[in-house]
């Protein structure tokens, strides 16, 4: 029996990375927002229970930070509200839900890279209520794995890579933040280990579905390595051979103030997820020039 799996946001950076390394792991649906809209529980719920999925994953979020601080409700209702239902609708059917979160549920204010056991405290309202979508989750008793990744860019939606990209074209000099310290990480890595990880953590499909052959849980996912803005703008100038480089000019957060509060340190520590599964992502500046060489 083939599993289903059920994949939201398939249009998004991750989501768009996932529908591919999923494939092999059975029939990846992917309904558009006419058929499950996130912002809506009523569709989530009907969408789950009329498909009937063997396995969830959600890589789907309001990503849109500072805009989240003036539409609050809309932020909730997809990174909290969704992911309930999800959750709910996984425990019922006897599915496993994998979900994606952040390292914004943290303030930054630990000296070294935040664990999976540290208390969160989110500084702005994306990270609230990405916070509360994890809390939701875990209180819904379905089997799942949480994975907690930082700064994610790819080829393609908006992202920094995308944008200094553009930017470097336009603009003789760029002013770069230089005190927000965290691991870029490319969205088909994410979605790599995600398929390596179910691939190993799941029984094999039979008629009572899938489950988990090892715990769920909380597991944090980033790219090795730090590094600030400013050094994440400046190896993309460096590695992407540019013909024209703008000057790139390093600045304190205080000097490009924004609505919503950003963590200064975005670190993640991911032993956890190497002493689970044996998996490690590469240093941020190897995954970049992966990504760039994929351009």
């Amino acid at each position: 029996m083939s599993r289903k799996i059920l994949l939201t946001g398939a249009t998004g950076q991750v989501g768009w990375e996932l529908r591919r390394s999923l494939a092999c792991l059975g029939e990846v649906i992917a309904p558009d927002r006419g058929r499950m809209d996130l912002a809506d529980a009523a569709s989530v719920r009907r969408a789950v229970q009329a498909l009937g999925p063997d396995l969830i994953v959600n890589p789907a979020a309001y990503t849109a930070v500072d805009r989240a601080e003036s539409e609050p409700e809309l932020a909730r209702a997809i990174n909290a509200v969704a992911p309930g239902v999800l959750a709910e609708e996984a425990a019922r059917l006897g599915a496993v839900l994998v979900h994606y979160s952040t390292d914004y549920v943290f303030d930054g204010s630990k000296a070294g890279p935040y664990v999976e056991e540290d208390a969160p405290n989110p500084l702005n309202v994306y990270g609230q209520t990405k916070l509360a979508g994890e809390e939701a989750v875990r209180a819904s008793g379905a089997a799942h794995l949480i994975f907690r990744t930082s700064w994610v860019y790819g080829l393609r939606g908006a992202n920094f890579l995308l944008t200094m990209q553009r930017l470097m074209r336009e603009r003789p000099e760029l002013k770069i933040v230089d005190d927000q310290i965290g691991a870029p990480t490319w969205s088909r890595l994410i979605a790599e280990a995600t398929a390596q990880v179910l691939a190993r953590v799941f029984s094999p499909p039979a008629a009572r579905g899938p489950r988990l052959a090892e715990p769920g849980g909380t597991y944090h996912l980033s790219c090795a390595g730090e590094t600030s803005w400013y050094g994440f703008a400046a190896a993309i100038a460096e590695l992407g051979k540019l013909e024209a480089v703008p000057r790139l000019t390093p600045i304190p957060s205080s000097g490009y103030p924004t609505p919503a509060r950003r963590p200064a340190n975005s670190r993640l520590n991911n032993d956890r997820l190497e002493a689970a599964f044996g998996l490690r992502l590469p240093d941020w500046r190897e995954a970049l020039q992966l990504c760039l060489d994929a351009s």
